[in-house]
């Protein structure tokens, strides 16, 4: 395994989640979300914790790279498209019916539903990403 390959692959999908993030959490699903989540769990943009928004994507997009290099040899955007979608749907699929049976961060099942698609397609776009990059280091 390569930790430079690892660590350029990650810090560059950490990139494309982060401004993925915005873009569709931001600005495409922010008033959408805003009605069927429970706004006591969001702080407001001005309170929001930057250093750890941007930490928590990329401790994410290192832990596809090092999944995608170290045990399935992904190295092609299709590759990594496949492999980011499923890795975040089931992850997805995971962390929020375990959120919408603890707390109330859901008021229903469609802001459920959307967040996990909404993951899902930017784990495939993000793994997709990490797999070109990986593809195209030389160990």
């Amino acid at each position: 395994m390569s930790i430079k390959k690892v660590t350029i692959a990650g810090i560059t999908g950490a990139v494309v989640s982060f401004l993925l993030g915005w873009l569709i959490y931001g600005l495409l699903l922010v008033e959408f979300m805003a009605e069927h989540t429970n706004a006591a769990f969001m702080r407001p943009e001005a309170e929001m914790i930057w250093w750890a928004m941007i930490a928590s994507n990329l401790f994410w997009a290192i832990l596809l790279a090092y999944i995608f290099n170290r045990w399935a040899n992904i190295t092609t955007v299709a590759s990594g498209i496949s492999a980011g979608a499923i890795i975040c749907l089931l992850v997805g699929l995971a962390y929020s019916l375990g959120y919408y049976g603890m707390s109330t961060i859901y008021t229903d099942m469609t802001g459920l539903a959307i967040d996990i698609i909404a993951g899902t397609v930017m784990g495939a776009v993000v793994g997709g990403v990490i797999g070109f990059v990986l593809g195209k280091i030389k160990d």
